[in-house]
């Protein structure tokens, strides 16, 4: 009983510090830091510094979801259960961003449009319950 609540304490933690990571990066850091007056350049440039930090948080915690979810339901649960897929979905969107830093630094308007599909894609993850390990019915 103790390891399946730590492992959704582990879930519900991970999903908090990613999907509440890119929401308030982008609707409350960036907008605040525009409405206190500062210069769009030095704006744009805590972005160009923050942004990929924060997708790099997100691959790592979206990585170690899966390895709960995967402990959790086993490894057809990446495919069967619609938490696995909006992980995997998080995984490619992740690395594409990230690749695309390095291969194409001039593709903003994909760059900011991967940012907002991690948004949108955390939202979905935490409308799902938490994974729970299958077997016998709880006492």
């Amino acid at each position: 009983m103790a390891a399946r609540d730590s492992a959704a304490n582990a879930w519900m933690l991970l999903q908090t510090l990613w999907v509440g990571g890119i929401w308030i990066l982008h609707f409350l850091v960036l907008p605040g830091l525009a409405s206190v007056g500062l210069a769009s350049l030095l704006i744009e440039e805590v972005a160009r510094t923050l942004v990929p930090q924060m997708v790099g948080i997100t691959l790592g915690a979206a990585l170690l979801q899966l390895l709960l979810l995967v402990r959790q339901c086993g490894m057809s649960a990446l495919w069967r259960v619609r938490s696995g897929q909006l992980l995997l979905a998080v995984l490619v969107v992740s690395l594409a961003f990230l690749v695309s830093l390095v291969l194409w630094p001039q593709a903003l308007r994909w760059q900011l449009f991967s940012y907002l599909l991690l948004a949108f894609f955390g939202v979905l993850l935490v409308l799902q319950p938490v994974p729970r390990k299958s077997g016998a019915a709880d006492p």
